[in-house]
């Protein structure tokens, strides 16, 4: 807008020179029609100089907003956040409460945990837990929930243990199938490369002349000294007989989903 302005100045100083040159008796006319013709000119470059300084103001206030605007999209995701954490801070508190609820009425002592790792290869069933020596926690406590058996303590550091889950090779638990109050059978549950599905195990040893069916519930016996007696660990799918029929097999779906399981009762002496 400036040039503009330095345009018309040498314009006028051009003109300016050129009346000093004409004569004095033509001074009278000239000079009138002369200031005529520029006033519109200053008039305008005021104009364009006015409208520029109106522009600039206007686009000022429109990058504020939009800096305004962007810090407001943070501000959004971030509460968003915030609101995702205190729902699920709010999920856990009530599975522990639950949790709480039902171990003051259970027979086992012991103490809640929270999952914090697991192992992903299909051929290990494990996890790890947030207790260890440290909390009491010692090899062989089993490991459950208010829906039935876990697993069982293979490992303990100081702060934290590893836990076969049903279905691994180092969680063998003697079973029996009930038919109502009454034992169908007896069995042992242990890792069997053939069951891929983490939701069901194997069930083996059963006597080819007990009749096995689906929908009977398969409870822990007490033998073996480590699982106690009476735990729920899930539901025969199907039995069928294998090695020339000297004996049984079964599919159990376990009661407990290990795959989402958050938190855990973990027994200590």
């Amino acid at each position: 807008m400036r040039k503009a302005h330095y345009i018309a100045l040498g314009f006028v100083l051009l003109l300016t020179l050129g009346l000093l040159r004409f004569p004095d008796r033509a001074d009278p006319h000239v000079k009138p029609a002369v200031a005529s013709l520029f006033v519109p000119l200053f008039g305008l470059a005021g104009s364009v100089e006015r409208l520029a300084g109106r522009t600039s103001q206007a686009l000022t206030p429109k990058r504020k907003l939009g800096e305004e605007n962007e810090r407001l999209r943070r501000e959004n995701a971030e509460l968003r956040m915030r609101l995702v954490q205190v729902e699920e801070a709010a999920r856990e508190n009530d599975r522990l409460r639950a949790l709480i609820g039902w171990a003051r009425s259970a027979p086992w002592k012991g103490k809640p945990a929270r999952v914090i790792a697991r192992d992903p290869a299909n051929w290990w069933r494990s996890l790890h837990i947030s207790l260890g020596r440290r909390d009491g926690v010692a090899v062989d406590a089993v490991v459950l929930t208010p829906e039935g058996l876990v697993g069982r303590v293979v490992e303990v550091s100081e702060l934290r243990s590893r836990v076969a889950l049903l279905g691994d090779p180092a969680c063998r638990v003697a079973v029996l199938v009930m038919e109502g109050r009454q034992v169908a059978d007896n069995g042992v549950i242990s890792g069997s490369a053939s069951v891929t599905d983490s939701s069901m195990v194997e069930l083996s040893y059963l006597s080819p002349s007990r009749e096995v069916k689906p929908g009977q519930s398969v409870l822990t016996s007490g033998l073996g000294g480590v699982f106690p007696k009476g735990i729920l660990a899930g539901q025969v799918i199907y039995s069928h007989p294998i090695e020339f029929g000297l004996y049984k097999k079964a599919r159990v779906k376990l009661a407990v989903n290990l795959d989402r399981i958050e938190e855990v009762w973990v027994t200590t002496p």
